[in-house]
């Protein structure tokens, strides 16, 4: 049963995402609403300028097409889960698509404003700190302990301090994704593969609703691609960098190991730590530049690289990141 229920998410969030394409590009074209591209980007960015952005519409709702229609089916017919485990893949899924609607707020007013600002940076951190406290709640509501998993090691209680570290990590996760975008398809592969390894890993404990949902993210992330990939045809925005950003915290917390972010964000991890170096570095030497420019990805392509190399780089060191996440749980749980 958990075979059959893996492949329908995994063509349910492929199909859905992937034909939504054919409807969403000219409607998004309709109502013009096209990336802004900054002034201080590539200028060689600049013939970007225009192509849809809020795609991550697409993957949304293949994601939840394939969620709503094939975990709730598993559990029906007896699936042999706990009810925390189904609060956790729903308050899970309820919690990435409110980062998506922070995503979605943040490109509306973007593009209203005709300019590549949104919310102010204040409102978002408020307002994701809010949702990440929401899905706290819902879990510890419905029996869910102060303990995470550190494979090799075992349980470890943190008691009250989970919570505030366990949101603080949350969001910090979600802006490294959302940071990780900014190349044709670069997000879009690199979650890709952090979204297999969570379904392998959730699989290898017998989490089969939390499988699913990441089996059907992958997909969905492939249908994406086909729309993303160089040159693309829409971006995700916020709308969709946010959403994965959530859905990538909520498969980790839903296994109790939030550590195993560590291997399987290195590329995330790396986009933001190089903004917070660039911007530090810039005010403590009066002006001077680490980076050519930051996040990473774009110091490389301002050296030479072209986008397509960027994507398959970084995509290969996530996917050996996420390899080393799968492990982890294989042998160390």
């Amino acid at each position: 049963m958990s075979s059959f229920l893996f492949l329908m998410a995994a063509l349910v969030g492929f199909g859905v995402t992937t034909v939504l394409g054919w409807w969403l590009l000219p409607f998004l074209h309709r109502l013009k609403f096209g990336q802004t591209i900054r002034e201080i980007g590539p200028s060689w960015h600049k013939k970007k300028q225009g192509t849809p952005t809020m795609g991550g519409i697409m993957f949304i709702l293949g994601i939840l097409a394939a969620v709503l229609g094939c975990v709730p089916v598993y559990y029906s017919r007896g699936g042999g889960e706990t009810q925390l485990m189904m609060v956790k893949v729903f308050a899970g899924l309820c919690m990435a698509l409110g980062y998506g609607m922070i995503g979605f707020m943040d490109d509306y007013i973007g593009i209203v404003k005709k300019r590549n600002l949104g919310l102010t940076e204040r409102q978002k951190l408020i307002l994701q700190f809010l949702v990440a406290a929401a899905y706290l709640t819902a879990c510890a509501m419905a029996g869910e302990d102060t303990a995470t998993v550190i494979p090799f090691i075992g349980s470890v209680d943190l008691g009250f301090a989970y919570y505030p570290l366990a949101a603080i990590l949350i969001v910090g996760l979600t802006n490294a994704v959302n940071f990780t975008d900014g190349i044709d398809g670069l997000n879009t592969t690199v979650t890709f593969f952090v979204f297999v390894s969570l379904a392998l890993c959730a699989g290898a404990m017998s989490m089969a609703g939390l499988s699913t949902m990441g089996v059907a993210s992958a997909a969905a992330c492939v249908g994406f691609l086909i729309w993303n990939f160089h040159p693309a045809k829409v971006f995700m925005g916020d709308t969709g960098s946010l959403f994965l950003g959530g859905m990538v915290g909520a498969l980790a917390f839903g296994l109790d190991m939030p550590v195993l972010l560590l291997p399987l964000g290195i590329i995330y991890w790396a986009e933001i730590l190089s903004v917070v170096i660039q911007v530090t570095y810039f005010k403590s030497t009066g002006g001077k530049r680490l980076f050519k420019m930051s996040p990473i990805h774009h110091h490389f392509e301002m050296s030479g690289w072209s986008e397509i190399k960027i994507c398959a780089v970084f995509g290969f060191i996530s996917l050996v990141g996420s390899a080393l996440a799968f492990c982890c749980v294989l042998f160390g749980v």
